[in-house]
């Protein structure tokens, strides 16, 4: 499989958490060309500052891998991480982040900040713009549809 397809199966998730009223953001993570980890946001139905997309997909990783170390594995999410989010991509030692739309409000990957860049043990290198108008457009529809 390629980039795009992966990203294509965290726009499936994005579209999921969609259609229960949540900001659509979708998560896979990859090792060896097979998804061990699958996330969406979930802020609303779970009623927890916690349930984004990214922190599911990585719980279910290290379920799934036996442990907290995802060094050899990929993240591939619809939004730009936000601090928390990126926080921890550098604490499960993920080396590849791809994502979809740029966050301008909130994105810690290059729009606000990269926090990839700061002096911690740990840099992932960072692929923006996958399928990133398909993921924008999913958020702009969203947020339409809110006003």
């Amino acid at each position: 499989m390629e980039h795009e397809d992966y990203m294509a199966l965290a726009l499936e998730l994005a579209r999921e958490a969609m259609a229960e009223g949540e900001v659509p953001v979708g998560c896979v993570i990859v090792k060896d060309g097979a998804v061990v980890g699958r996330g969406r946001n979930r802020r609303e139905t779970a009623r927890t500052a916690l349930g984004h997309a990214e922190i599911e997909a990585i719980a279910q990783a290290c379920e799934t891998l036996g442990g907290w170390r995802l060094k050899d594995c990929a993240l591939y999410v619809t939004l730009e991480p936000c601090p928390m989010c990126a926080g921890a991509i550098v604490n499960a030692r993920i080396p590849a982040l791809y994502y979809g739309a740029k966050d301008d409000k909130a994105g810690c990957c290059g729009s606000v900040l990269n926090l990839f860049e700061e002096r911690f043990n740990h840099h992932p290198r960072i692929y923006g713009g996958i399928l990133e108008d398909q993921c924008a457009a999913l958020l702009q529809a969203f947020f339409r549809g809110l006003r």
